[in-house]
């Protein structure tokens, strides 16, 4: 087998085994189920063993025998390895294109109103933002770098902090409910409560109960209201006078700044466990890209930074 075949055969091999399916490894290397059957034939003959036990009749499933299992992971990563090797074969300057992966609230609300400062400072490198409500797999979706929003324990990636949180009431200034600025306490059971459930899946998430209990507004039933899975929407909802929003500070940051919301309560406020965080494979660190992008979203979240 010569080593072009080899490696093809091999990049076969790791995308059927990923996808557990010939169909869905082809479609990803964009040739057909019967060319990835193939070359996986012929690297089993070359090498001399099986490398999947054929699931029973009417499955589709491939699953890997135990020497294969075995293998696997040195081969993902060597392809890993290779991937990084061109990347850094490419990067003689920042004439490259960058893939973000970020969530489509925090694209919404923190990024996208400042993304083109990036583009001014670096416009030979193109950024293609890939805005998704699940966590990406970094290495078989192609993303260079990326914002999460956790604890800061992903496996396989680096983290760095990118700014902390907390959580309060906020509304338009227009609020009908509002008496010079501030909500009275005694017209909180009127106000129209939205809640945010973008986090409903964390049971550490302060909801609009955990607010009202700990400022003293236990008797408030905080099960009615408007409920919405995206907190960028959330505050959109705020900002259209449809109620009290419990938001968080690094998307309220701007629509405070602007003067879209204020807080109607006051200063009071509710720390996060979770944060933010910028994440990318511990083996790209040192492309110029990398680099320039992660500086540079640290030097926006410093508290000097512009809005």
């Amino acid at each position: 087998m010569t080593t072009p075949t080899y490696l093809n055969a091999l990049r076969a091999f790791e995308a059927a085994a990923r996808h557990q399916s010939f169909s869905a490894a082809a479609a990803e290397l964009h040739v057909t189920s019967a060319a990835v059957g193939q070359q996986v034939r012929t690297l089993e003959a070359w090498l001399g063993v099986a490398l999947f036990n054929r699931a029973s009749s009417g499955s589709a499933r491939l699953v890997l025998t135990d020497v294969a299992r075995k293998a696997l992971p040195d081969i993902r990563e060597g392809f890993e390895r290779l991937g990084v090797g061109l990347a850094r074969l490419k990067e003689g300057s920042l004439s490259t294109g960058l893939t973000v992966t970020v969530s489509p609230a925090f694209a919404a609300k923190w990024l996208l109103p400042r993304i083109e400062r990036f583009q001014l400072a670096y416009p030979q490198t193109d950024v293609l933002l890939d805005t998704n409500l699940r966590p990406v797999d970094f290495i078989a979706e192609g993303m260079d770098i990326g914002v999460r929003y956790g604890a800061g324990r992903w496996p396989g990636l680096t983290a760095i902090k990118l700014m902390d949180e907390e959580m309060y009431p906020v509304c338009a200034p227009g609020y009908p409910l509002l008496k010079a600025g501030r909500l009275p306490g005694k017209r909180l059971a009127e106000a129209m409560l939205i809640h945010d459930l973008s986090m409903a899946g964390d049971p550490s998430y302060p909801t609009w109960r955990t607010w009202l209990d700990a400022s003293g507004y236990s008797e408030i039933n905080a099960e009615h209201g408007l409920r919405i899975n995206n907190s960028a929407a959330v505050l959109q909802a705020a900002i259209d006078g449809q109620g009290l929003a419990l938001g968080r500070s690094v998307m309220l940051r701007d629509d405070l700044a602007a003067g879209r919301l204020i807080r109607p309560f006051g200063e009071a406020s509710h720390p996060l466990l979770f944060a933010y965080y910028i994440v990318y494979r511990p083996e790209v660190e040192g492309l110029a890209k990398i680099q320039a992008f992660r500086d540079w979203l640290l030097e926006q979240a410093s508290p000097g930074a512009g809005a």
